[in-house]
């Protein structure tokens, strides 16, 4: 018994540290770029920033102009006119949070589903190099691809705009807070899936998870009568992109510093839970 304990103690401390972390990152990059799967997530969410972009400046342009019938109305738009059009470029992050948060999502549970997690945990012993590795690489896309989408969508949108006089000018202090704001928003709701994926071992029910998250807690929050609730929708993850894009402090909303903390609060847990659950779960 002695002998056969002695055994198991010995090979687990003749387990090697593995590769070194720049080579796993590396790999798990490799892998990120060469998956048909990945190039067409990524190639749907910038054509969708793109599309709703075009689509909102069309929306925004149209409201104003028939906006013109009615002077009060006319007079309140024309005053927040930059104001319109600097969200345009942005109209479409709903959507890329949810294919990049499912990206995430899948880029962790297919390693289960597949059975890809013993030949990556066998080749790098130390699990956590991995996970962080992936980690890195979503968090990296997510943001580069939705600061570019957003960027791409502004020069689309913009002679759009020109045809309704609304000036959109991507170069302003509030167009790159909103391009660098919404780039860390999905960077993280991304990094929220890829923890779910770990977590749930399951694509559907990663994805359903993230969801139900990001799109269907907050409504019920809405629709559940009590301030207990009401109060609780401002922690949702979901609800902290407004404040932290807002220009001036809005009532009854998080301060940009707390939507900051919370957000950061909703990546660090979930991401340490399915690190401490990675190593002690069996793959």
């Amino acid at each position: 018994m002695s002998t056969t304990t002695l055994d198991r103690k010995s090979i687990r401390n003749s387990v090697g540290p593995g590769p070194a972390f720049h080579r796993v990152l590396n790999s798990e990059f490799i892998k990120f770029r060469t998956l048909m799967s990945t190039l067409i997530l990524l190639a749907s969410t910038a054509v969708v920033m793109v599309g709703f972009s075009a689509l909102g400046a069309w929306g925004t342009g149209q409201i104003t102009k028939q906006a013109a019938e009615d002077p009060q109305a006319a007079a309140a738009i024309a005053a927040q006119g930059g104001d319109l059009a600097v969200t345009v470029p942005t109209s479409g992050i709903v959507f890329a949070q949810l294919i990049l948060g499912s990206l995430g999502v899948l880029l962790m549970s297919s390693e289960f589903t597949t059975g890809m997690a013993r030949s990556t945990f066998a080749a790098v012993p130390r699990r956590l190099s991995p996970f962080l590795a992936k980690l890195v690489v979503v968090m990296v896309s997510a943001f580069v691809l939705t600061a570019v989408a957003t960027y791409v969508a502004g020069l689309v949108a913009l002679p759009i705009l020109n045809n309704y006089d609304l000036k959109l000018d991507l170069g302003s202090s509030q167009s790159v807070k909103l391009l660098l704001v919404n780039s860390i928003y999905v960077a993280a709701v991304a990094a929220i899936g890829m923890a779910l994926g770990t977590l749930v071992r399951n694509s559907a029910g990663g994805i359903m998870s993230l969801v139900g998250l990001f799109f269907v807690a907050p409504i019920a929050f809405q629709l559940i009568p009590g301030d207990f609730f009401k109060e609780a929708s401002k922690y949702l993850p979901g609800n902290t992109i407004s404040p932290l894009t807002a220009v001036e402090h809005v009532p009854d909303t998080l301060e940009a510093w707390q939507a900051g903390l919370v957000l950061g609060a909703w990546v660090v847990v979930p991401v340490a839970l399915a690190m401490i659950l990675l190593k002690k779960r069996d793959v």
